[in-house]
C-alpha cells in the first residue's frame, strides 16, 4: 500500500488556525505525512512576510510534520498569476513530488479558494487527488465566483467552515453536491488561545478601547485611498460618540503609513489616545489579550468572529456605500459585504434599523447567489422568487439591483404584468431592431 500525504494550503494565519482546529478536532484521517504548503499571495510577496513567519505561527507548525513554501516551488513566478500549461502538467507534478519527497505517495489535497490560483492549480497538478475545500472567512456563505472546471470540482468531498453566521448554511461549491461540516468553535478558540500566547511584543493596549479594523480596500478598487481614510477617520468619530476615549487602529499588513498618520491627527483633534498597531497580528489576539470595548470595521471577517465567538460587541461602517460601489456584481466580496450589512449593527445607531430576521438569512443570501450565478445556479430560481417576492422591501432592497432583477425577470424588476418581457424572444427582437433604427438615425 502506498502512503497517504495529505497537503493543507494555506495563505493566512487565520487559514492555518482553521485547519489546526480541524485536525484538532478529528475532521481528517490519520495520515503518513502532513504538509502545511505556504502560498504568499501578496503583491510583493518578497517584502511581506509568509503565513510560516507570522507572529504566532509556532504552535500552528507542531499539527504539521513539514511546512513548505508554493512560492519557492514557482520561483520566480508570482503564485496569482502562473498556471502551468495543460501539456506540462504531467511533468510539473514528477517535479514537485520529487521537490517535495512525495515519491508514489497518495495525495489528499485541503484547499482554500480552490476557484482561483494558486490553490486551483494545485488542484489540477495532482490529477485524480480527493480534495477538501476549508472556508477561510465569510465567501463561503456565497456561490462560487467561477465556474469550476468539473474534472476539478467532482473531486471535492466536503466544505469546512466556521459557524460565523449561526444557522447559515454555505452555498460555495453547492453546485457539486458538496455539503459543509462545521469545525467545531472549541477547537478554533483553543487554537487561537495557544498562537496568541506565542505572540511577542505585543503592547498593552488600554482598557474598554474601542479597536477599529482596517481593511485596505483601495487596494481592490472598492475606494479611493481618500475615501478609505474618511472611513478610518468615521470609525473613530463612532467610537468617541459611543463615550470610548482610548483606540486601537489595527491596520491591514500591507496598507500605507499614511492611514495611520491620519488616524493621529483625528485623535488629536478629538482629545483621544490612540494606539496604531505596528505588529502583524490576528484581530482575534486582540481579542484573547485585550478584550476590546467595541470592534468596529467594515465586513472583515474579525467583526463576525468577535460576535460570534468572543461575545465582543461589534459594528459597521460604510457598507451601504459599499453596497453601491463594488462592480461586477458577482464581485465574491458581495456575500460578506451584503452579511455584514444585514446582520451588524450600525456603528451610527440609527435606531429605526433592524438585523434582517435569522430566519430569512439563508432565504436572503440564497436569492443574492441566485442573482449573482444565475446560470450555475439555475436550480434555485423558484427559492429566490419565493424570497424577493415575500421580502423584498426597502431594506433588503438595497442587495438586489433593479436592473438586474429585470434582466432576470424576477420579483422587484419590472412590473408584475411585464414579466414575461425578460423572456419573450419577440421583445428582445424589437428593442434590438429600436436600437438598430436609433443608430441609423443618427448616423
Amino acid at each position: 500500500m502506498p502512503r497517504t500525504t495529505q497537503i493543507f494550503c494555506a495563505s493566512t494565519l487565520y487559514g492555518a488556525a482553521t485547519l489546526a482546529a480541524a485536525i484538532e478536532s478529528g475532521l481528517f484521517t490519520e495520515p503518513d505525512r502532513r504538509v502545511l504548503l505556504v502560498f504568499n499571495n501578496s503583491m510583493t510577496p518578497e517584502t511581506t512576510p509568509a503565513v510560516d513567519e507570522m507572529p504566532g505561527f509556532g504552535p500552528l507548525r507542531d499539527h504539521f510534520d513539514d511546512v513548505l513554501s508554493w512560492n519557492e516551488a514557482i520561483r520566480p513566478f508570482h503564485p496569482g498569476a502562473w498556471v502551468p500549461r495543460p501539456d506540462d502538467i504531467p511533468l510539473f507534478e514528477r517535479y514537485l513530488r520529487l521537490l517535495w519527497g512525495l515519491g508514489e505517495d497518495r495525495v489528499e489535497l485541503v484547499l482554500e479558494s480552490i476557484q482561483v490560483t494558486p490553490a486551483l492549480t494545485v488542484a489540477q497538478l495532482f490529477t485524480g487527488a480527493p480534495v477538501d475545500v476549508y472556508a477561510d472567512g465569510l465567501m463561503s456563505y456565497g456561490p462560487t465566483r467561477n465556474k469550476l472546471d468539473p474534472l476539478v470540482g467532482t473531486r471535492v468531498r466536503r466544505l469546512l467552515h466556521l459557524d460565523l453566521v449561526p444557522g447559515l448554511t454555505p452555498m460555495l461549491l453547492t453546485e457539486f453536491d458538496v455539503h459543509a461540516h462545521l469545525v467545531p468553535a472549541p477547537a478554533f478558540l483553543k487554537v487561537m488561545s495557544e498562537l496568541s500566547a506565542a505572540v511577542p511584543g505585543l503592547p498593552a493596549l488600554p482598557d474598554n478601547a474601542a479597536l477599529l479594523l482596517g481593511q485596505y480596500l483601495s487596494a481592490l478598487n472598492i475606494l479611493s485611498a481618500a475615501e478609505e481614510e474618511d472611513l478610518h477617520v468615521r470609525m473613530m468619530r463612532g467610537a468617541v460618540e459611543r463615550g470610548h476615549r482610548a483606540i486601537v487602529f489595527k491596520p491591514h499588513p500591507t496598507a500605507p503609513a499614511r492611514f495611520s498618520r491620519v488616524l493621529e491627527a483625528e485623535a488629536a483633534k478629538l482629545g483621544v489616545d490612540l494606539t496604531v498597531l505596528d505588529t502583524p497580528v490576528l484581530a482575534e489576539v486582540l481579542f484573547e489579550r485585550a478584550r476590546p470595548g467595541l470592534v468596529v470595521g467594515c465586513f472583515s471577517t474579525a467583526l463576525f468572529t468577535a460576535s460570534a465567538f468572543y461575545d465582543l460587541p461589534v459594528a459597521r461602517v460604510g457598507t451601504e456605500t459599499l453596497l453601491d460601489r463594488l462592480t461586477p456584481y458577482q464581485n465574491s466580496n458581495r456575500v460578506p459585504l451584503v452579511l455584514a450589512d444585514a446582520v451588524l449593527p450600525d456603528l451610527a445607531d440609527r435606531g429605526d434599523e433592524r438585523p434582517v430576521p435569522a430566519g430569512t438569512l439563508n432565504g436572503l443570501v440564497t436569492a443574492i447567489g441566485f442573482v449573482m450565478q444565475p446560470q450555475m445556479h439555475s436550480a434555485r430560481r423558484p427559492d429566490a422568487e419565493r424570497y424577493l417576492s415575500q421580502h423584498l422591501g426597502p431594506r433588503t432592497q438595497r442587495y438586489v439591483r433593479r436592473k438586474r432583477l429585470t434582466s432576470l425577470g424576477l420579483p422587484g424588476g419590472i412590473p408584475e404584468r411585464l414579466a414575461f418581457l425578460p423572456r419573450s424572444t419577440t421583445a428582445r427582437r424589437m428593442v434590438r431592431r429600436a436600437r438598430a433604427l436609433r443608430k441609423a438615425v443618427r448616423g
